[in-house]
């Protein structure tokens, strides 16, 4: 998959919150809202993006064995997003080449990061 430059996941979570408060963060959402019901696109990314976080974190501190579940919850995830875009977005998994988990995680990446540079 041909990934911008700049999604690099240094570049993509360069300003994000800490894991704790994104925990938080989420937590709380899932508090306001019951599970489908007022849950926006931008829970879907911050869960995403909070998992993703944290199994590049286990990816690069544990064994490939140690860190598989937070991998495959990273995955699961992204595809949450994937399908969420799809629905209300337009998404196109053929138009994104989005095959496999790691395309998934490089795709929640991009969409941080620009929803960041949105932010600012």
């Amino acid at each position: 998959m041909n990934e911008p430059e700049t999604s690099t996941t240094d570049t993509a979570y360069a300003n994000a919150p800490s894991i704790a408060w994104e925990i938080s963060w989420v937590l709380r959402a899932l508090r306001k809202y019951p599970l489908s019901h007022g849950i926006d696109r931008e829970f879907w990314l911050r869960k995403a993006a909070l998992l993703d976080r944290i199994a590049l974190r286990e990816e690069t501190t544990l064994t490939p064995e140690a860190a598989a579940e937070a991998v495959s919850a990273a995955g699961r995830a992204a595809r949450q997003l994937a399908d969420y875009d799809a629905s209300f977005h337009g998404l196109s998994f053929r138009g994104e080449e989005l095959a496999t988990d790691e395309d998934f995680r490089a795709y929640v990446r991009r969409q941080y990061e620009a929803a960041c540079a949105n932010r600012g």
